[in-house]
């Protein structure tokens, strides 16, 4: 074997290292994408779970309970309360929560709290 022929062997060699450890890196470092799933429970005790990466067209979900009535507001990628005969109306003024992360919408009188959790779809 001729001198080009090691140095091109030696060069081949490290490019598919690095690229293996490129591979490697990017392996590791992927995670769930995490957020996707809503879920919204009345008195600690769970409604519904939806995928907001799947809703294909907006819609909303009235919840009554013993304790007031909130309407929930579903679209692709977030959830929000739109109306809630609470005094404060707190939970309304929350805003959309978002896929990927953010604090529970909480309606403290109605016992309604909205959460994400993380889906098992990897990003």
């Amino acid at each position: 074997m001729n001198d080009k022929m090691k140095n091109l062997a030696w060069v081949l060699a490290l490019l598919t290292l690095a690229l293996a450890g490129t591979v490697g890196f990017m392996l590791l470092r992927a995670k769930p994408s995490g957020g996707d799933i809503a879920v919204i429970s009345v008195d600690g005790k769970e409604l519904r779970r939806i995928d907001l990466g799947a809703v294909t067209e907006p819609y909303d979900i009235p919840v009554t309970t013993d304790w007031g009535s909130n309407t929930v507001h579903v679209e692709r990628g977030g959830i929000s309360v739109t109306e809630s005969d609470c005094p404060d109306g707190i939970c309304i003024r929350m805003g959309v929560l978002r896929a990927g992360g953010g604090l529970p919408i909480v309606c403290m009188p109605h016992r309604l709290v909205i959460r994400l959790e993380e889906s098992d779809v990897y990003a």
